[in-house]
């Protein structure tokens, strides 16, 4: 079970004030306009976070998300995917009932990268055009950064939540950005084992990979109401965070 739109993500280790926070409407290079949230900090920004989320889209989890890394001094976007198939969505966010699995065999890395490459860009108009930005991703979205990691984006780096090595498939072999895996446990989806394997093909290919295997802990435990993971989701904010930092003072932006 990937986040619901009732779930929230918990709250970042430091926390300053958010400055903007709203919706949005972004076109991609191939026209395609789709929905996203955005937060920005209210000081200046070292570095910037593209949010990919889960099979169902752009939900409240994700806004929410998007102001999180806000409070943590980061601007952020968050994406919806799937305008070029299900249209966009009331609201400009997906309710429970969207029929994800009708629309996520639909969705295409060529699109997903486009609506990425607009929110990079829009995350550097309004900060600066040589901002570092990483994509921070979830389930599906976590596939879809370990993905990215071959460098086919301007990107920093990506991070990954409860990825499938699957989805990654071939751009694994040419990966070259840092990549940070954060890994459930006891993840009913993907074993750990093979997530730990695709860790080392993009190793070999070049990349800085950096792992966390959270023993126990189910898919989706990055979540403020998982009082039992608290010190896990504690943990890979501390690690998206520092990565955030790195990057931000000086470290392979695109």
């Amino acid at each position: 079970m990937c986040h619901d739109a009732d779930s929230r993500p918990p709250a970042p280790p430091r926390s300053g004030e958010v400055a903007e926070r709203g919706l949005l409407t972004l076109t991609s290079p191939d026209g395609t306009e789709f929905d996203a949230a955005f937060a920005a900090p209210a000081g200046e920004a070292a570095a910037g976070v593209v949010v990919l989320p889960d099979v169902r889209g752009l939900h409240p989890y994700y806004v929410a998300l998007a102001e999180r890394f806000a409070e943590a001094g980061f601007p952020a976007v968050a994406i919806d995917y799937f305008a070029r198939t299900a249209g966009r969505a009331e609201q400009g966010v997906r309710d429970q009932d969207f029929d994800w699995k009708a629309h996520v065999p639909q969705a295409t890395a060529e699109g997903i990268d486009g609506d990425t490459s607009a929110a990079i860009a829009y995350l550097r108009e309004r900060t600066r055009p040589g901002l570092p930005v990483i994509t921070v991703g979830f389930c599906f979205g976590g596939s879809n950064a370990w993905r990215q990691s071959a460098g086919a984006l301007p990107l920093a780096a990506t991070a990954g939540f409860y990825g499938r090595p699957q989805m990654v498939g071939e751009a694994a072999a040419s990966a070259r950005l840092p990549v940070l895996m954060l890994i459930a446990g006891d993840d009913m989806a993907t074993p750990v084992a093979d997530q730990l394997a695709l860790a080392d093909t993009m190793r070999s290919a070049g990349a800085e990979v950096e792992t966390a295997v959270y023993d126990g802990a189910p898919h989706s435990f990055f979540d403020r109401a998982s009082d039992q993971w608290a010190e896990a989701s504690a943990d890979a904010w501390r690690r998206v965070l520092a990565l955030l930092d790195r990057i931000g003072d000086g470290g392979p932006a695109a």
